[in-house]
């Protein structure tokens, strides 16, 4: 993902958090994960999303609105301002040219790993919000589609725990290739009741492993996930 220097120049006298909670909303805006014009998740959303403080979440969103890239309306709220199309164009052909196969590859190689470093960085903050994640998958499993956003982003902040920004701007790519359309098509046909079921309760042992700080558990539901993945994929029975 090539983003402009510009965006994310230093800026004096930040704390680790509010560094941390900064370069996440810009990777998402520059990702098009929230795009222009579209409203911000309140200050509270963000804080328990991100495993933060609010007051962390206001210090971030006040640079990122002199920096541009975020504008706040009186009454209505906080509203992305920065085009992505310029940072999208280049991971965009990556995306389409990466096969179902050659991404589950990619994903062997790093959500491992991925999960690994998580456990060792995430605070008791982060946890929370990863618990509130999975909530809202429990809640979409009857919405396949909204299911495989919400599963996309229980993963996001995973990769976002691990506080390594080149895995971060890595793992953003994975979902955008994960997002193509044959991947959809694929899971609206072959993601049934039992197979979302079946979904929900590794995730479920995988927040428990990550909370309990087992990274030998969470490690292997992270590979076991993707063998289900790849049944799917492979359009292979239960």
């Amino acid at each position: 993902m090539t983003v402009p220097s510009r965006l994310f120049a230093d800026t004096p006298a930040l704390g680790a958090t509010v560094r941390q909670v900064l370069d996440t909303l810009k990777g998402r805006i520059v990702a098009g994960e929230y795009p222009l014009d579209t409203r911000l998740p309140s200050e509270r959303q963000l804080a328990q999303d991100l495993g933060v403080a609010r007051n962390t979440v206001r210090e971030a969103l006040d640079i990122l609105e002199g920096q541009g890239m975020i504008r706040r309306r009186a009454g209505a709220g906080t509203f992305v301002a920065h085009d992505p199309a310029g940072s999208k164009a280049s991971t965009a052909p990556v995306a389409a040219e990466t096969g179902p196969l050659q991404l589950q590859v990619m994903r062997g190689i790093l959500e491992p790993e991925m999960v690994r470093l998580a456990i060792v960085a995430m605070p008791p903050r982060r946890i929370e919000a990863l618990g509130a994640a999975l909530g809202r998958m429990e809640e979409a499993s009857g919405d396949v589609a909204a299911f495989l956003r919400l599963e996309e982003e229980f993963h996001r902040l995973i990769a976002e725990a691990t506080g390594n920004p080149l895995l971060i701007a890595c793992y953003a790519l994975v979902i955008e290739a994960r997002r193509q359309e044959f991947r959809t098509a694929l899971y609206r046909r072959r993601l049934g009741p039992a197979r979302i079921a079946a979904c929900l309760r590794r995730t479920r042992a995988l927040f428990d492993a990550i909370a309990a700080r087992d990274i030998e558990t969470a490690c292997e539901l992270m590979r076991l996930g993707l063998v289900e993945d790849q049944k799917i994929l492979l359009g292979e029975d239960d």
